[in-house]
């Protein structure tokens, strides 16, 4: 197959076609070559360039980590479910976290986990020793087993709220934290050692920023890098959030790309950016605007943003924004095509339905355009989606927002 096609597509060739009757080290082979294309397109084409962090990326056996029936996806760059309202993190999060920590060998990292244990097993070899904490009791209990199956030696499992840390092998030299404080837990705080990193991704619970942090005399220092979503803790510290989200008003956060506090050419508020330019000159509504280009079809061309949204108490949403499209051209599959797209999720996160406008075909100058969607009354998160979405050609977006329609 040539670099232009579609990761899902090779997986359903090397992974949906399994047998009992291939041997291990057939499917072994076949799930290598599935890394090594993960590693190449969706984390070293993003900028992850720590040889030791893309090196575990490719080995670690990521398929292992998700549920039996979600093996074929594996090796996409997406978020999967793992059963009782958690995911694991997509690969790239994986390595972007991983490389901003920078693990070196001889040092003890603690990592704060949804249930999982890929973080950690990513980890297992950087460093000495990686004490992790599951927040989720029946994931934790299988997580420990699938470490300890995989041989994973060096990776010490607890199951309890993660916020405390882990008082009795600190400090530690590195910390991750995959789960979204609304400010880093003072135990937290406490358990990192003099001159040690810590990352998190601090924010509301549908807002969130990844922060690195160093300790010096006692404090953490640190500065804002790019914007994520994270699935809540669970705990005290989430149920004492000061600000809550408020799932029968759901508005979009930056819908006009005008904010752009740290300055990193991305717009705050939405993550997984994808080719995307941030233009603070010829805007058709405020100061700026975000420029989408792609020359090869099926790649990721998209920004998303996450909100609460409760499907029994708004039944309908209007979404729509200013757009401007030259050079349309399809992408690999037919629904990769540029749109404003909303998923709906369920109360466990599983995808239940979504909304498009568009798709752009042709070419136009600004114009608004806009739908009203339905909202299943089962909904209780969503993801907006805005992009070539695997087209190519170029789409200039402004002023997107997602209002409620009254019944």
């Amino acid at each position: 197959m040539d670099r232009a096609t579609p990761l899902f597509a090779l997986a359903a060739v090397l992974v949906g076609f399994e047998t009992e009757a291939e041997g291990q080290s057939a499917l072994e082979l076949r799930y290598a070559k599935l890394r090594s294309r993960m590693v190449a397109e969706y984390i070293e084409a993003e900028g992850i360039e720590n040889d030791r962090v893309l090196q575990s990326m490719r080995t670690v056996p990521r398929h292992e980590f998700v549920l039996p029936k979600d093996r074929p996806r594996a090796y996409f760059d997406a978020a999967i479910p793992i059963g009782f309202k958690q995911t694991i993190s997509p690969p790239f999060v994986v390595a972007y976290m991983t490389q901003a920590i920078d693990p070196r060998p001889g040092e003890r990292v603690l990592e704060i986990g949804t249930g999982s244990g890929y973080q950690a097993a990513v980890l297992s070899g950087l460093c000495k020793d990686v004490y992790t904490i599951e927040i989720v009791e029946q994931l934790g209990r299988s997580a420990r087993r699938k470490l300890e199956r995989l041989g994973y030696e060096n990776v010490h499992c607890r199951i309890g709220d993660g916020y405390k840390g882990w008082v009795e092998h600190a400090p530690f030299d590195k910390i991750i934290v995959t789960c979204s404080p609304e400010k880093v837990p003072q135990p937290l705080v406490d358990q990192l050692a003099e001159g040690g990193r810590l990352i998190v991704p601090l924010g509301r619970r549908y807002q969130q920023v990844f922060h690195l942090f160093q300790k010096e005399d006692g404090k953490l220092v640190g500065e804002k890098l790019i914007s994520t979503l994270f699935v809540p803790m669970t705990g005290e510290a989430e149920d004492q959030r000061r600000v809550k989200p408020d799932p029968a008003n759901p508005r979009l956060v930056n819908g006009g790309f005008e904010i752009d506090e740290n300055e990193d050419g991305r717009a705050d508020g939405w993550h997984y950016q994808r080719r995307t330019t941030h233009v603070t000159e010829g805007a058709p509504a405020g100061k700026a605007y975000v420029a989408f280009e792609n020359d090869d079809p099926g790649d990721s061309c998209q920004m998303l943003q996450g909100l609460a949204l409760d499907g029994r108490r708004v039944p309908a949403v209007r979404l729509s924004g200013l757009v401007k499209y030259t050079n349309i051209g399809r992408g690999l599959q037919k629904h990769e095509q540029p749109a404003l797209v909303v998923h709906f999720y369920d109360s466990i996160r599983r995808p239940i339905g979504e909304g498009v406008v568009g798709p752009f075909v042709g070419g136009t100058e600004w114009t608004r355009m806009g739908r009203t969607i339905r909202v299943p009354a089962a909904a209780r998160e969503a993801v907006v989606r805005i992009g070539l979405n695997g087209a190519t050609g170029e789409l200039a977006v402004d002023d997107v927002q997602l209002e409620v329609v009254a019944p």
